[in-house]
């Protein structure tokens, strides 16, 4: 009973963050669960605390990189993305796509996902428009690469900041693995694209007018570069990489003189508390029962079968629960093997482009396009998902499989 009680919570709380009924925040359904867990005794209120304060770190980080890329925004950092893809792209689909894959993996890498889903989408939008080029393609890519192009570092996704607080890895050391398998699934990726939509990428409209250029916003360039170095330097002397984004979100505010209130809302603090109260209510499930039976068919080794089986159970957890609750449930499972560990996030990164519950961003990317007039097709999603994720999985863990043995 402790474990159905459990399982019917978290589906309660997954299905209302899918949802989202008049658009309320997904903490309006997670924290009273979580609340609800701690009082009839599936979690002691002393292994709540201890999943705060193990996931309270994380969470901070992902507040202050949402300040962050919006300070970004705001500095003209995405429009300035989109003028360089369009000129780029010089008028043709294709080359605009390539330009779109490069902006969307780097805007992902180094701000996270909820940057690409959030700010640069709109911007592709408009950018496919200026020059003629059908939407369909570029929208696509941006959803695909904001989950699948967040392999790169530990600041990428929240779910790599769970592994790699996890882990033991230093910040270069995660990154020198995740290299590898970061650039083989951007590749894969976007050769599957280019033969999927062949058809749309053929076709021209008529442009939209160009609003013009502006200058390249040097400044926020500098305080985003500088921000990025000290992730690595920091991260040995034992500071924790919240800090530097806070100071980066800083150096961003001061110029525009940015109010508090406007800092609060967009540090997103309703999500905040909705991971927090998710990592009680998955933690319930665990404990009665979901670990033992994920630590019953979870490979051992770290050899080539081992990571491609434990890469497929994520992306099939991912797809199920959703990434963040799939993560936080195998973490438990693998974080004694960092092998295993980069095999689930390569599981739990790439794996959510199959569905859209996969991950929220995913969810929040079809919200944008919705108020955009570009709704997406939910059978397109599934059939596109059908033919990129098993390859960019299966070439993602194959780099992997290098990695470990280059380094």
């Amino acid at each position: 009973m402790p474990l159905i009680f459990s399982a019917v919570l978290l589906v309660a709380v997954l299905a209302f963050a899918v949802v989202r009924p008049r658009g309320l925040p997904e903490a309006v359904a997670a924290v009273p669960a979580a609340g609800l867990a701690i009082a009839v005794g599936l979690v002691s209120w002393d292994d709540a605390v201890a999943e705060f304060r193990e996931l309270g770190p994380t969470v901070g980080f992902l507040a202050a990189v949402l300040v962050l890329a919006h300070l970004a925004d705001e500095h003209g950092v995405f429009r300035y993305a989109g003028r360089v893809a369009a000129r780029i792209g010089g008028g043709d689909p294709t080359r605009l796509l390539t330009a779109v894959f490069v902006a969307a993996a780097l805007t992902t890498a180094f701000l996270s996902l909820d940057a690409t889903v959030v700010l640069l989408t709109p911007v592709v939008l408009a950018t496919a428009a200026r020059v003629g080029a059908r939407a369909r393609p570029h929208s696509y890519a941006s959803a695909h690469l904001a989950n699948s192009a967040s392999l790169l570092l530990p600041v990428s996704n929240l779910t790599n900041l769970l592994a790699f607080a996890a882990s033991g890895l230093t910040f270069l050391g995660f990154t020198a693995y995740m290299t590898l398998p970061w650039l083989a699934v951007i590749v894969v990726e976007y050769l599957v694209f280019r033969l999927w939509f062949r058809d749309d990428l053929r076709v021209r409209e008529e442009p939209r007018p160009d609003p013009g250029n502006g200058p390249a916003p040097r400044y926020a360039l500098v305080v985003l570069a500088a921000t990025l170095v000290g992730f690595a330097v920091v991260q040995p002397l034992g500071v924790h990489p919240a800090w530097v984004a806070v100071a980066g979100a800083l150096f961003l505010a001061v110029p525009h003189r940015v109010s508090p209130r406007t800092l609060v809302r967009e540090a997103n603090l309703p999500f905040c508390a909705f991971v927090l109260a998710l990592g009680v209510v998955v933690l319930a499930v665990q404990q009665h029962g979901l670990e033992r039976l994920l630590g019953a068919i979870t490979p051992e080794h770290a050899d080539l079968l081992g990571l491609l089986a434990v890469a497929f159970l994520a992306a099939a957890l991912s797809n199920l629960l959703n990434n963040l609750p799939a993560t936080l449930a195998l973490l438990p499972v693998v974080e004694s093997r960092p092998g295993l560990l980069l095999a689930m996030l390569i599981g739990v990164n790439v794996g959510p482009n199959l569905t859209y519950v996969g991950s929220l961003a995913t969810l929040l990317w079809r919200q944008i396009l919705h108020t955009h007039d570009a709704a997406p097709d939910p059978r397109d999603f599934l059939r596109l998902g059908i033919a990129t994720v098993p390859p960019t999985l299966i070439a993602g863990v194959l780099a992997l499989w290098l990695s470990l043995r280059l380094f």
